[in-house]
Parts: structure tokens; sequence; C-alpha cells
């Protein structure tokens, strides 16, 4: 199996060590990639200053509340890329708010997860997206 590259857009640094911790438990090949805004995710999307050639990643964990450009203007960006509009979006927040949930299916997020902010609930939730969206789902292949 490839070496899967996972985009992780996350502000709070505390989610971001508990997620690569909950990653590397697992026996699947992989390199994260975390950025802390929106305007960091598209640099690294559109392989801007710092991130020339590293290529697209094969899913995108974001964040909807984020600095500078939010979950929710970086998933229209990208949704509306046809370079970046096939690489799943798997939005992992916080919030459970109705209209987020709305809006994020709106911009074609690919699904929503709430985020507990109880460690172990926390590190199940990060087992179920890597099973199945790293290892039972086929993703597409860089063109």
């Amino acid at each position: 199996m490839k070496r899967r590259k996972i985009l992780l857009v996350e502000d709070n640094l505390a989610h971001v060590r508990l997620i690569q911790e909950a990653f590397k438990e697992s026996q699947l090949s992989h390199d994260m990639i975390a950025v802390k805004d929106g305007v960091e995710a598209m640099d690294y999307l559109y392989q801007r200053h710092p991130y020339e050639g590293v290529g697209l990643p094969d899913v995108i964990l974001l964040d909807l509340n984020l600095p500078r450009k939010d979950g929710r203007e970086v998933l229209a960006e990208l949704k509306g890329d046809a370079d970046l509009s096939r690489i799943p979006v798997l939005v992992l927040t916080t919030s459970t708010n109705e209209k987020d949930i709305q809006e994020s299916y709106r911009l074609h997020a690919n699904c929503y997860i709430q985020k507990s902010q109880n460690l172990q609930q926390l590190l199940a939730i990060v087992q179920t997206i890597q099973q199945f969206w790293l290892e039972v789902v086929t993703l597409p292949v860089d063109a």
C-alpha cells in the first residue's frame, strides 16, 4: 500500500498533537503535514513558498474555526478548483452548530465530524477516520 499524505489544518496545538499521536499508533504508512490556518493551507495546496514541490495530499482534515482564513473559505476555494476538488475533505471540528454542518455539506465537504474534548473519544474518532478514509476507501490517484 502506498504511503498516504494527510494535510491537517488545525490551529489548536493540543489537537494537532493528539491527532498526530493517534495516527502514529496505527500501522498505516503515512506522512502528516499540519498547518495552523487557512492561508497556510491554501499555500500548501497551491504549493506556494515554502511548500514548492510537496505534492497534493490524499485527504484533508479541516477545522472550521481558523485564523486568517476560516475552514469554510478554504473549503469553498478548494472545492471550486478543478485540480483540488477531488481531494476528500473531512471537516473535523468542535462545532455542533447546525448552520456549520449545513454549510460544510453545501460547500461539498466529504463528511462532518465533531471532535470530542475527551481524549479516548478523540483517539477513537481518529482511528475510525484512518481505517475508513485511508484503508477502506479507494482514493483518486494523482494525475
